[in-house]
């Protein structure tokens, strides 16, 4: 999409529009395949009202495009969070230690969530299920008291307690501007430091999540898809969101699904699997 706007980035989102119909025109395009996560489905969606040939695809690590079960990338994400997390824990073990290790997700918890599990992680806190700090010093004391001196939290760089889900969105953004720490890993570290007199160190693998090889799977996935996307611009089926059904490749109309968030659920099956796990969400 951006090729389609050019370096001309600085506008307004209506203007940004009428300036990819215009270069769609002006290369004369025969179709536009978009790639990407919600704004990207969002934008494809205005320009299949306009007119275009639109056909879509749910690339993000994020895992929060509705309607399909699971986007690619994501599994490579969740593989490097998974990584760091293994590495931390030996650290931890031996040194005795609390870490937070802050996962991308700023509005959907699934690679903390997966990469969590995956890990072992003994707490996991996501944006959709807000903490309450008592319940996270209670874990990490409770793991103390059974002999175990680590605790790994897996925490999404969304993380919300529950007086913080209690504002509105311009004080909690508010609140964010004045807050001392510059992401909630370190606010949360420097709590739980203050309740237990333990050290805590933060992990923060970042952008690393975004980057390196593909796995398996979602090289496999990305391929069918790929196929999949070139068939309906032969059959010329536009408006369209190509997504994963089990294992199954199949379609949804882009204007059904385009700016909604799939979000986790506290009823989730895997939220509950999870917790009996011996896995505490803070909550």
């Amino acid at each position: 999409l951006r090729s389609l706007v050019g370096s001309e980035m600085c506008i307004r989102d209506s203007d940004r529009v009428e300036m990819m119909v215009k270069n769609y025109e002006k290369w004369k395009l025969d179709a536009l395949i978009v790639l990407g996560g919600n704004g990207s489905h969002k934008t494809a969606n205005l320009l299949s009202e306009k007119g275009l040939n639109v056909v879509t695809a749910p690339k993000t690590i994020d895992n929060d495009i509705w309607g399909t079960d699971v986007t690619f990338g994501f599994d490579s994400a969740v593989k490097v969070a998974t990584e760091t997390m293994d590495n931390i824990k030996t650290t931890a073990s031996s040194h005795g230690r609390i870490f937070v290790v802050e996962v991308m997700g700023h509005k959907t918890g699934w690679v903390t969530l997966y990469s969590g599990i995956a890990t072992g992680a003994d707490i996991i806190l996501i944006p959709e299920i807000p903490y309450d700090l008592r319940h996270v010093i209670e874990a990490i004391k409770r793991r103390n008291e059974q002999g175990k001196q680590f605790t790994i939290l897996a925490v999404a760089e969304g993380a919300i307690s529950k007086e913080d889900a209690q504002l509105s969105k311009k004080q909690y953004k508010a609140k964010l501007a004045k807050r001392k720490y510059s992401t909630v890993g370190y606010e949360l570290a420097s709590q739980i430091e203050k309740a237990t007199g333990q050290e805590v160190r933060v992990t923060i693998p970042g952008h690393t999540q975004r980057g390196g090889s593909p796995v398996p799977f979602d090289r496999v996935i990305s391929s069918r898809l790929g196929v999949a996307a070139a068939e309906l611009i032969a059959k010329e089926d536009y408006g369209k969101l190509l997504i994963m059904k089990g294992y199954d490749v199949t379609t949804l109309p882009l204007e059904k699904t385009a700016g909604k968030l799939k979000y986790v659920s506290p009823d989730d099956q895997i939220v509950l699997q999870a917790k009996h796990l011996g896995i505490s969400f803070g909550d």
